[in-house]
């Protein structure tokens, strides 16, 4: 066949070729990754080598390596075993990977059939004789030896074991027999990122402190924050790691905490001879990538797959010298095995070297070699306290590092200042001494319970919190101790913000709060007699003034131009020429003023004209009323304060009150530094305010705000604390900023995360918010507050809030009386004119015509009727006539109209007989 006969014309080609060299010019192996290792650090640090030995002339001068990758499925050993059979179909003269142990199995049955050569790099538990297979992993029985001496050096007698694989138990067998003379009581529980937290909280409860952690490398981020949230990160407890890959890991959180965490590493960084190849491995990125990890470390992973080719380069060279190798011509279908394959493998067997792992040597297939380097935190990093190796076992170098008891029996300076409610001066009866009280003080006191120290306080001399000086460039008071080291931690109400971090550091703050304004409570605005006229504006009721004038006059006009608004007056003289209109000019205004007062009127418009006008009027009122009725209740029962100022705005725009801040605090500097306009505006009026607004002491500050024509900005957790104890102040507006109070230390303090770790517990547990009850909301300092101005409860309306409806009643019927004397007056002197046309009487003065009408006006028991007087009407008979006391008028009319007799009695004047 065609296939058959190119291929025999290669092996000869190769065959010949074979009488001048002993190993072929290039030379093909095979690499399987899981599709997760695909670009992984693993990956490219096999291409990596390949590269590199290809550079190197000096190891196979004549020889290139070819490599070919393939991808599989994690635990899909089908697809895997037909990815290897290809591979050897092509002539691969070795195997390297996978790093899956499934897999790894399967692909070196099929490397054991065909005599190929399996490299792998991976823990292997098979404790069994694989012929042709390398594996460049050390044992798991000579790591559970390392395990031990570490155990025995620190004298464990109660150690946990938390694993996450299930074959993690297998892995560490031979720790829980224990082996040796020396009895230890050995926990194993089996976790998973869900269970960290519950499992590590059992082994708290039993009071474990010493934990053996076997978890899988991208987990171990979740293993760390649950030994975080259960503070067991202080040096009570003490972690062995299995991982060779503890500095890839963030310890940031535990570095200042004295906790102690161990573990072994393979590659030694710190060589010389491997930081050139971590080097040179860093700067070969054929895909973007990197072997490396950021701390530019190499893991164990990729450290032993470099050190696999490496391994089979060496081999190669090494069967060069004494043997000819005749590429691979094998199948998986065939079964034959390759002939070249026993004598590589055994090269390969016997080749011993230093790589990245460190000294590597075999036997039968298994690596017998190597040294581990014992790693231990410490308060700025991981440093080498020992050595391991097969030969030797464990090698201290640093044993002080495992027994430092620098976190015990430690007495801390505390620094702070004097501030109502957070720290106070105690006088304690029958002594002379002082002792210190407050807030901050139990809060110190729980702090140091928890994490274990004495504390010794002093006084800032300069009794300020610490703000920097563009000046000269040095920053004051707390500030400048922590910087100083004159204190191990400053206690009190320290506010953290960005230049104060910059030069120390903070725990997480106890406390959140912001910047308010500080003001005396406003006064009441007073009273007036008119208040019912608040619900309207001024301009409102003008409105209504000129709408109510404007529509009595259109209402006028338009009933006298529409000619269905003209009737007769007489129905019953038909031949009757006069008609008359309703809508007088004070009809009008009668009709309109009805309306508006909900009352109507006798008016009814009759033309469609003036029917579209009342109803418009109506709909008017309607609203106006309805608008007033809803807005009368806020304006009689709340309570309207008289406050100059709402918020940080209105103290900006203004200039009659003053306004200012501790001097040398974070309120300051916050002002001081802001980007925002109101509050640089604010700044800048601060500044240059003579005297100065800016006040040594809080109580400074509320003295001159009690003063009055002045607002304090402080801190609102301080704010409340004083309102709460003050009614004659209050709060103006909300929060300017947000921020929190925390408790200083040094730069680099290993204290901070203790405490920071102390105050979540404290925080959960509700104990800061039961404190800050205690010294803020205590009832027997707190006043009582009378809240008129809570809207949800209305106050009884008084004489001066509807005082006024009372005076404009009196008012009007005093006028009403007026006009009726007017009204007499008038028409007496109207009958007297007519009288006298008629016939000479004799006739009574004004005065006593008046006091007899008003006699007959004030019978209590009087007639609802009385004599008719005598009429004068030019529609009338001369003449006068008397009505008898029985005498009753007759109904209107329906239609509107009036009789003419009606309408002459109307007219009529009336007089006494």
């Amino acid at each position: 066949m065609p296939v058959t006969k190119c291929r025999h014309i290669f092996f000869l080609t190769l065959l010949t070729f074979t009488l001048t060299t002993a190993l072929p010019p290039i030379i093909k192996i095979g690499a399987i990754f899981t599709q997760e290792e695909k670009d992984s650090s693993t990956e490219l640090a096999f291409k990596y080598a390949v590269y590199r030995i290809n550079r190197d002339k000096t190891l196979l001068p004549k020889t290139t390596l070819v490599y070919d990758i393939q991808y599989v499925p994690k635990d899909d050993s089908f697809h895997a075993s037909k990815k290897a059979c290809q591979q050897v179909q092509d002539g691969v003269q070795a195997v390297f990977g996978p790093s899956d142990p499934l897999l790894g199995a399967h692909i070196h049955s099929i490397c054991d059939a065909l005599d190929i050569p399996h490299l792998e790099s991976r823990l292997d538990l098979d404790s069994e004789y694989k012929e042709f297979s390398i594996n460049l992993h050390p044992a798991q029985t000579l790591l559970n030896n390392a395990f031990y001496d570490v155990i025995d050096f620190l004298n464990w007698t109660r150690v946990a074991i938390i694993y996450e694989e299930d074959y993690g138990l297998i892995k560490l067998r031979e720790l829980v027999r224990s082996p040796g003379q020396r009895e230890v009581e050995i926990h194993i529980r089996q976790a998973d990122p869900d269970s960290y937290r519950s499992v590590l909280k059992e082994v708290k409860t039993k009071e474990i402190h010493n934990l053996i952690v076997d978890t899988r490398p991208e987990n171990m981020h979740h293993f760390l924050r649950g030994i975080l949230q259960l503070q067991m990160n202080d040096y009570k407890y003490h972690y062995l790691f299995t991982s060779f890959d503890i500095e890839t890991f963030d310890l940031e959180d535990f570095k200042y905490n004295f906790v102690n965490m161990t573990a072994f590493r393979m590659v030694d960084a710190e060589d010389v001879n491997v930081r050139q190849v971590l080097e040179d491995m860093q700067r070969f990125q054929p895909t973007g990538h990197s072997p490396l990890n950021k701390t530019s470390v190499i893991q164990a992973g990729p450290a032993l797959m470099y050190d696999s080719v490496l391994v089979f380069a060496v081999g190669l060279q090494t069967l060069e010298q004494s043997h000819s190798l005749v590429p691979a011509n094998v199948s998986c279908d065939a079964e034959m095995p390759w002939d070249g394959g026993l004598s590589l493998i055994n090269y390969i067997n016997s080749v011993e070297l230093k790589g990245l792992s460190g000294p590597i040597e075999f036997k039968e297939g298994r690596r017998i070699q190597f040294k581990l380097d014992l790693l231990k935190l410490k308060q700025h990093s991981l440093v080498k306290v020992g050595e391991w190796s097969p030969a030797t076992g464990v090698n201290i170098s640093d044993r002080a590092a495992f027994f430092d008891s620098g976190s015990m029996n430690v007495t801390l300076v505390v620094i702070t200042i004097l501030e109502t409610p957070y720290v106070m001066i105690k006088e304690e009866e029958n002594t002379t001494s002082q002792k210190y009280e407050g807030f901050c003080i139990d809060l110190l006191r729980e702090i140091a319970n928890m994490v274990g120290f004495e504390y010794q306080i002093q006084l800032v001399p300069d009794g300020k919190y610490g703000v920097f000086d563009h000046e000269t460039g040095e920053w004051n008071g707390i500030v400048r101790q922590l910087m100083d080291k004159k204190a191990d931690l400053a206690v009190g109400s320290m506010t953290i913000n960005y230049a104060r971090e910059s030069v120390i550091d903070f725990t997480k703050p106890f406390m959140n709060l912001g910047i308010s304004i500080l003001f005396k409570v406003p006064t009441s605005a007073p009273t007036r007699l008119f208040s019912f006229m608040n619900p309207l504006a001024v301009e409102i009721w003008l409105y209504v003034l000129a709408a109510y004038v404007l529509v009595s006059i259109t209402m006028f006009i338009v009933a006298r131009f529409s000619p269905y608004e003209w009737h007769n007056p007489h129905p019953c003289e038909l031949e009757n020429d006069l008609v008359e209109n309703q809508f007088s000019l004070a009809n009008s205004f009668w009709f309109t003023i009805g309306t508006l007062m909900q009352q109507g009127s006798d008016l009814n418009p009759k033309a469609t004209s003036t029917r579209i006008v009342g109803g418009i009027w109506w709909f008017f009122t309607l609203i106006i009323i309805s608008s007033y009725t809803a807005n009368l209740a806020a304006f009689l029962t709340v309570e309207r304060m008289i406050t100059p100022i709402e918020n940080a705005e209105d103290l900006a725009g203004q200039t009659d009150i003053s306004y200012g801040t501790l001097d040398s605090g974070s309120t300051m500097t916050f002002f001081r530094d802001s980007m925002i306009e109101t509050y640089k505006k604010m700044w800048r009026f601060m500044e240059n305010k003579k005297p100065s607004v800016f006040v040594p002491t809080y109580e400074e500050g509320i003295r001159r705000v009690l003063e009055g024509n002045y607002a304090f900005l402080m801190e609102s957790t301080m704010l409340d604390y004083i309102v709460q104890r003050d009614c004659n102040l209050t709060q103006i507006g909300g929060l300017l900023d947000s921020k929190g109070y925390g408790i200083a230390t040094p730069m680099g303090s290993p204290w901070r995360d203790k405490i920071s770790l102390a105050i979540l517990e404290l925080q959960e547990k509700g104990e800061i918010q039961m404190l800050y009850d205690k010294w803020w909301k205590n009832p027997g300092d707190t006043c009582t507050r009378n809240e008129k101005g809570k809207e949800s409860k209305a106050n009884a309306l008084g004489v001066d809030n509807i005082g006024g409806v009372f005076v404009v009643l009196l008012c009007g019927l005093a006028i009403a009386v007026i006009v009726a004397i007017f009204e007499f007056c008038y028409n007496s002197k109207k009958i007297t004119k007519l009288e006298r046309r008629v016939a000479s009487a004799p006739h009574q003065s004004l005065c006593a015509e008046m006091l007899e009408e008003l006699c007959f006006a004030l019978r209590c028991r009087g007639s609802r009727q009385r004599p008719a007087l005598k009429r004068q009407c030019s529609k009338c008979l001369p003449g006068t006539t008397y009505v008898p006391a029985t005498f009753d008028l007759p109904p209107p009319v329906n239609n509107g109209l009036r009789s003419q007799d009606e309408k002459c009695f109307r007219e009529a004047a009336w007089q006494f007989p």
